[in-house]
C-alpha cells in the first residue's frame, strides 16, 4: 500500500455479576471506519489535537509542532518540532503522541520522531503562544515550575475529594510542597477532611493559605470553607462560582509550589470551563468508580477537558474491589471501569483505590489515610504519587524550554497584554 504522508505547519476473587443473560457481542467499529481499514491522516491529525503542550495549554497542532505525518496501512510516523534539541517535555510529549495515536481505529504501530524547530518556526510557535496567553491566562501568585494538577468526575459520589486530599498529602511526604485548591464550592469538604478551621488571613490584598506540615514537605490549602460555615449553604449561581475560583487563583499568596492539586466539583459546568481559560496549563486526572455507568458520565468530564484545550494526563479508578477480614474479594461496584475509560481515552490508568472503610473513617476524623507509615491505601496512594512525579506530571526543569523563552518575550517586548 502506497503511504500517505501529510506535511503541515494469593487472594480466591469472588466476583459479583451486575448482568443477566447478556450474550457477548463482537466490538462494533467506529462509524466511518470499517473493520480493518487503515487510518487516514486527517483522523491521526485530529487525535494529535489531544496532545497539549503542558507549558503552552494549546494542542501541538495549534502550534504548528506537527511537521510531519505519515501513514503506511496500519504504521504511523509522526515527526514532532520541539523548540530546543534538550527540550526537558520531549519525552512526555512522545507518550503523549504514542496513546493518542493509538486510539485511532486502525492504528498497528506508532513511531514518534523529534526535530528541531528553525528560527521562524520558533517564533510563529511563540507569537501564537503569546496569542493564546492574551486570550486565556490570568495573573496569578501560582509559580511558573509549579504542575497544577485538576481531580475531575463526570458525577457526584465518586470519592473525588478523598482521591484528592490524599493524593496532595501522598505528594506531600515526598518532601514537595503542595498547594491544594478546595474549587469545589458548593460542596466543600476539604476542611473537614484535613481537620483545619478558622478564618483566612489576608496580608497586602492576598489571602494566606492554611498550612500543614506532612514530614519534610508542606501542604497549603484554601477552601470555601474557611470563608463560611461547614453547615452554611452556598447558593450561587454559575457566575459567582467561577468568580470565587478565579479569586482563589488571583488573591492568594501560593509562594513557592511544586504541584497545586485542585480539587474540581463534579461535573462539566462553568467553574471547569472558566479553569481551562484561566490557568491553560492545567492538567486534569479522572475520578471514575469501575462501573460501567460511572466510566461512560467520568468520560464527558474528560471530553470537555479537551475541548478546552487541557491535557487529560490519566484516570484514576476509587472504590474498586473490597477485600474482606477472610481474604475473600467482592467487586461490588463491578470492575475494569478505570481501565476501560483510560483505554478509551488514551491516557494511563494512575491507580485503583481500593473499597475500605478506613478511609471513609479517616476523612470524618480529618487525618488522611495517605498520613499512615503503613498500610495498604497509604501504599495505593503512595505509589499513585510516584508515579505523578515521575511518569505522569514530573517536575522538570524549565530553563530552556518554551516558559524561559516567553520569559525573554516579555523581558525584549513588555508583558504579555501590555
Amino acid at each position: 500500500m502506497r503511504a500517505a504522508v501529510e506535511k503541515a505547519p494469593l487472594y480466591r476473587t469472588v466476583r459479583l455479576d451486575h448482568t443477566v443473560n447478556t450474550p457477548r457481542q463482537p466490538p462494533v467499529p467506529p462509524a466511518g471506519s470499517p473493520d480493518g481499514a487503515a487510518p487516514s491522516v486527517e483522523a491521526v491529525r485530529t487525535a494529535l489535537e489531544g496532545v497539549v503542550d503542558p507549558e503552552l495549554g494549546t494542542d501541538i497542532v495549534d502550534l504548528g509542532m506537527v511537521r510531519e505525518i505519515e501513514v503506511d496501512g496500519g504504521a504511523v510516523i509522526v515527526e514532532v518540532a520541539l523548540t530546543i534539541a534538550a527540550c526537558p517535555l520531549r519525552d512526555q510529549l512522545r507518550v503523549d503522541v504514542e496513546r493518542h495515536v493509538k486510539a485511532v481505529p486502525g492504528v498497528n504501530s506508532v513511531k514518534v520522531r523529534t526535530g528541531v524547530m528553525d528560527p521562524g518556526e520558533r517564533s510563529a510557535l511563540m507569537a501564537r503562544a503569546r496569542l493564546r496567553a492574551q486570550d486565556k491566562a490570568v495573573a496569578t501568585d501560582i509559580p511558573a515550575t509549579a504542575k497544577v494538577l485538576a481531580i475531575a468526575s463526570g458525577k457526584g459520589g465518586v470519592g473525588k475529594s478523598s482521591v484528592s486530599v490524599n493524593l496532595a498529602v501522598a505528594l506531600a511526604r515526598r518532601g514537595l510542597v503542595v498547594g491544594l485548591l478546595d474549587a469545589d464550592v458548593w460542596g466543600h469538604s476539604v476542611p473537614r477532611l484535613l481537620a483545619m478551621e478558622g478564618a483566612l488571613q489576608a496580608q497586602a490584598g492576598k489571602m494566606i493559605p492554611f498550612e500543614r506540615a506532612v514530614g519534610s514537605g508542606l501542604l497549603k490549602v484554601i477552601s470555601m470553607g474557611f470563608l463560611s460555615g461547614e453547615d452554611e449553604a452556598i447558593m450561587w449561581r454559575g457566575l459567582m462560582l467561577n468568580r470565587a475560583v478565579q479569586h482563589f487563583l488571583e488573591d492568594v499568596r501560593w509562594g513557592a509550589l511544586d504541584y497545586l492539586v485542585i480539587d474540581l466539583p463534579p461535573g462539566t459546568g462553568d467553574v471547569q470551563m472558566g479553569l481551562a481559560r484561566m490557568v491553560p496549563r492545567t492538567e486534569v486526572l479522572v475520578v471514575t468508580t469501575p462501573n460501567r455507568a460511572a466510566q461512560k458520565v467520568a468520560g464527558r468530564a474528560a471530553d470537555m477537558a479537551r475541548r478546552g484545550h487541557v491535557r487529560v494526563a490519566g484516570v484514576i479508578e476509587n472504590m474498586s474491589a473490597f477485600t474482606c477480614e477472610h481474604g475473600e474479594t467482592y467487586e461490588i461496584f463491578g470492575s475494569g471501569g478505570g481501565q476501560r475509560l483510560a483505554d478509551e481515552i488514551g491516557v494511563p490508568l494512575v491507580g485503583s483505590v481500593p473499597l475500605n472503610a478506613s478511609l471513609a473513617a479517616g476523612g470524618d476524623a480529618g487525618v488522611p489515610i495517605a498520613l499512615d507509615d503503613v498500610g495498604p491505601l497509604a501504599e495505593v496512594f503512595a505509589v499513585m504519587a510516584e508515579r505523578v512525579v515521575t511518569e505522569i506530571s514530573p517536575l522538570v526543569e524549565m530553563a530552556g524550554c518554551s516558559a524561559r523563552l516567553l520569559e525573554r518575550v516579555e523581558e525584549a517586548l513588555g508583558p504579555i497584554g501590555a
